[in-house]
C-alpha cells in the first residue's frame, strides 16, 4: 500500500516487531562470493519504468551468481526519480526476483520522512534490507549526523546497510561515528564508495566488535585490494552486464586462486574504460546502460537531466566489450 504523505512517522506499526520477525543476516556468510549490483533503473521514457527490461536485467544477474540486487542507489539514479517511479520499481523487483537473492534498497532522501516512508514501503512489499547514506544539499556534522542515525534507524523496519558517499553527499561517515553507531543491532554493515583504502581498512577493523556486519567495497576496479583489507565483497556497477566476470573474480579471491583471480581482474580493468567514454560526470551511468542497451537487456535512457550517448560514443562502449569478451 502507497502510504500517504500526511502519515506520521509516529503512527506506524511498533517497528520493532517487524524487525524482530524479519532475518538479520541478508548477505552471505563470510568467505562467501558477495557480489551486489547497484541496479540500473531502466526507463522507456521520462517517470516510465521498462518493466520487461528490468525483468530481463534481474534474470541476467541473478544467473550471473550475484549474492543480491540493490535498487535506488547511485547508479539506480534515486535521487532523480519521482517517488512513484521509485514504489514500482521496489514492487516490480521484489516481484521478479522472487526470493532468489536478498533485494536491497536505498531509502535516503533530503527529508527524513520520505526516507522512513520509502523504507516503510519496501518492507511492505517484501525488501530484505534498506541503505541509507548521509542526507544530502545540507552538509551535516557527525555529532549531527550520529543524531539523525539514531533517531532514524529504529523508524525503519528493516535491516539497514549504511552507505559511505561522500564524493555526491558531502559528508562521510567517519570512522568514529561508525564505531559509536555499532551498538544499533539493526545496522548489519557498511557500503564504502569513497575509494579511500585506508579508511576500508578502518572500517573494516570494526567487525572485531560486530562480527556480524559486511563491509562492501564501491569502487569495482579496488575488489582485490578491499579483500586484502577485510572486505567482505563488492556493489559493483560493472555487475549490471558483467555479473559473472565480478562473482568469478571475487570467488577466486576467496580461494585463494591467484591465477583465476588475475585473469578475471584483467577483464575488470579492460571493462573500466567504459567509463572514460564521454566528457560529464554522468558518464558512469551513461555507459553502464549503454552497455546494457548494447547487450538487449534494456533501454539506455537516463533519467533527466541526463541523456542517452551519441551513437560515437555507443560504438566506443561496443569496442571495449568486445575486447573484453562480454558482447559478440
Amino acid at each position: 500500500m502507497l502510504l500517504s504523505g500526511s502519515l506520521s512517522v509516529s503512527a506506524a506499526l511498533p517497528v520493532t516487531c517487524r524487525l524482530n520477525s524479519h532475518r538479520m543476516s541478508i548477505l552471505p556468510a563470510e568467505n562467501s562470493p558477495c557480489i551486489i549490483p547497484p541496479l540500473v533503473t531502466p526507463l522507456t521514457a521520462r517517470d516510465q519504468l521498462d518493466e520487461s527490461g528490468l525483468e530481463r536485467l534481474l534474470h541476467a544477474v541473478i544467473e550471473g551468481g550475484v549474492a543480491g540486487v540493490f535498487i535506488l542507489g547511485t547508479t539506480g539514479e534515486a535521487p532523480s526519480l519521482s517517488y512513484r517511479l521509485r514504489r514500482q520499481m521496489i514492487e516490480r523487483t521484489v516481484a521478479i526476483v522472487a526470493g532468489r537473492v536478498p533485494v536491497l534498497v536505498g531509502v535516503t532522501d533530503t527529508a527524513f520522512v520520505e526516507s522512513v516512508q520509502l523504507a516503510r514501503f519496501a518492507a511492505d512489499a517484501g525488501a530484505d534490507s534498506v541503505v541509507l547514506t548521509t542526507p544530502y544539499y545540507f552538509p551535516a556534522g557527525q555529532t549531527e549526523l550520529t543524531g539523525y542515525i539514531r533517531n532514524i534507524v529504529p523508524q525503519l523496519p528493516l535491516p539497514v546497510m549504511l552507505y559511505n558517499m561522500p564524493g555526491l553527499t558531502k559528508v562521510w561517515f567517519e570512522v568514529d561515528t561508525l564505531r559509536q553507531l555499532a551498538d544499533l543491532p539493526s545496522v548489519v554493515g557498511v557500503k564504502d564508495s569513497s575509494g579511500d583504502l585506508d579508511y576500508f581498512a578502518q572500517v573494516c577493523q570494526l567487525k572485531q566488535a560486530r562480527p556480524d556486519w559486511r563491509v562492501l567495497i564501491g569502487p569495482e576496479a579496488m575488489l582485490a585490494e578491499a579483500h586484502a583489507a577485510g572486505g567482505d565483497g563488492g556493489v559493483s556497477g560493472g555487475a549490471n552486464f558483467a555479473p559473472a566476470v565480478f562473482t568469478r573474480w571475487h570467488a577466486a579471491l576467496l580461494a585463494g586462486d591467484e591465477g583465476a583471480a588475475h585473469r578475471q581482474q584483467a577483464v575488470v580493468e579492460q571493462l573500466q574504460a567504459i567509463y572514460d567514454v564521454g566528457k560529464y560526470a554522468s558518464r558512469f551511468i551513461k555507459a553502464t546502460k549503454s552497455a546494457l542497451s548494447l547487450l538487449e537487456i534494456c533501454s539506455d535512457l537516463p533519467a533527466d537531466p541526463f541523456h542517452a550517448f551519441r551513437e560515437p560514443e555507443r560504438q566506443q562502449v561496443a569496442m571495449i566489450l568486445r575486447g573484453a569478451g562480454v558482447l559478440d
